[in-house]
């Protein structure tokens, strides 16, 4: 009996590894949001910080110093910080002692580097990753089994049904919430900017003016200036929010509406603003651009910084990353196009050509001629 066990369990073995890995896939897939919420409590409590102040590495006990935490929370920081080092968050040495054994030393790793020094991307991990931004989404069921809403209405998108207002609406009422978008943006264009003047600042020779459309706190615009003074930037975005532009910086500010008219320049920036609309009002706002700027042998031309979905590394992390932007920007009825889907864009605002970039990781770097 025992041989013709071990017999049937060889035979079944290829099944049971195969249900194993199934049901290991379906638990990782799900556990997402365990790493997720391990990297916002490491955000919460500036970890990344606190190691930084300890020369890239720290033990458990400096850590929970720095941050403040009570020494029997240790045991517990230490499971959070052993879920963000096999994360990669982290990375983990071992510290030698006395006996033979040690503690672990905890130390930045590449992705932990971008979380602290001047430009960094907390401000934007900790936009995504706040309650009023993540609840919309244990909702997307409801939401996709709604009837469609008559033309006339508003767009009813997921963060609308949770919080009773668009994410727009609520960043014009909630002073506290429309900062969170700012500084995440502001983040986000300080880091990645820096990288794109420095290694990929032909795209921005050759002309005398540009308008960061919809631009925010100007942070792009700026990068550009600083790099290139020779170019006059401007920005333009909602009166409610060119309110609040910095003083002191060579850049002008501008209270308008995009899909009223763009103020003329040579080069027309859209750093991750179309994404946010649906087509026809992409091209209203590309339509405005195309009368602002000259034409194309006169150097005018829009320049876009977005995904296209399928474009740039070829790897399972590039386009999972795609995939979940493109669910993420659900939250304002947005979208992540592929090159088909932006050039219908392009062609029914009346553009002549394009020039896609994918320069940037997962997003890409677009010229668009009119």
């Amino acid at each position: 009996m025992g041989s013709l066990e071990l017999s049937e369990s060889k035979c079944n073995g290829g099944q049971e590894v195969s249900l194993l890995d199934a049901q290991l896939e379906l638990y990782w897939n799900t556990f997402a949001v365990i790493k997720s919420m391990a990297l916002k409590s490491a955000l919460d409590l500036g970890i990344a910080d606190a190691v930084h102040r300890h020369g890239g590495a720290a033990t458990l006990a400096e850590i929970a110093g720095e941050v403040a935490l009570h020494p029997s929370k240790i045991p517990c920081l230490r499971r959070l910080m052993r879920a963000l080092t096999v994360s990669g968050v982290f990375a983990a040495a071992v510290k030698p002692g006395d006996g033979g054994g040690g503690e672990p030393v905890y130390e930045l790793t590449p992705s932990s580097r971008l979380l602290v020094g001047s430009s960094n991307l907390s401000g934007i991990m900790s936009m995504i990753l706040h309650p009023t931004l993540v609840v919309p989404f244990l909702g997307v069921g409801e939401w996709l089994r709604r009837d469609r809403e008559p033309p006339e209405e508003d767009p009813y998108c997921i963060f609308k049904q949770a919080h009773g207002r668009s994410l727009w609406e609520l960043a014009g009422r909630d002073a506290a919430f429309d900062a969170l978008i700012n500084d995440g943006m502001v983040s986000d264009s300080r880091v990645i900017m820096d990288y794109v003047v420095r290694e990929h600042g032909d795209v921005f020779r050759g002309i005398a003016s540009l308008v960061d459309l919809a631009g925010g706190l100007g942070a792009a615009a700026q990068a550009i200036s600083e790099a290139f003074p020779e170019v006059k930037c401007s920005v333009m975005d909602l009166g409610h929010v060119v309110a609040k532009a910095p003083a002191g910086t060579d850049v002008e500010y501008i209270a308008g509406d995009m899909f009223e008219s763009v103020p003329p320049a040579d080069a027309v920036f859209l750093k991750w603003v179309l994404h946010d609309w649906g087509d026809d009002d992409c091209i209203k706002i590309l339509k405005n651009c195309k009368k602002s700027i000259p034409p194309r042998d006169k150097g005018g031309k829009v320049i876009i910084m977005d995904i296209v979905v399928g474009a740039g590394p070829s790897d399972q992390k590039h386009r999972e990353v795609q995939a979940l932007f493109d669910m993420y920007i659900m939250l304002v009825n947005g979208i992540e196009r592929d090159e088909q889907e932006w050039k219908k864009v392009f062609v029914e605002a009346g553009f002549s050509g394009y020039k896609i970039m994918p320069i940037l990781g997962f997003r890409s770097m677009i010229e668009v001629y009119p």
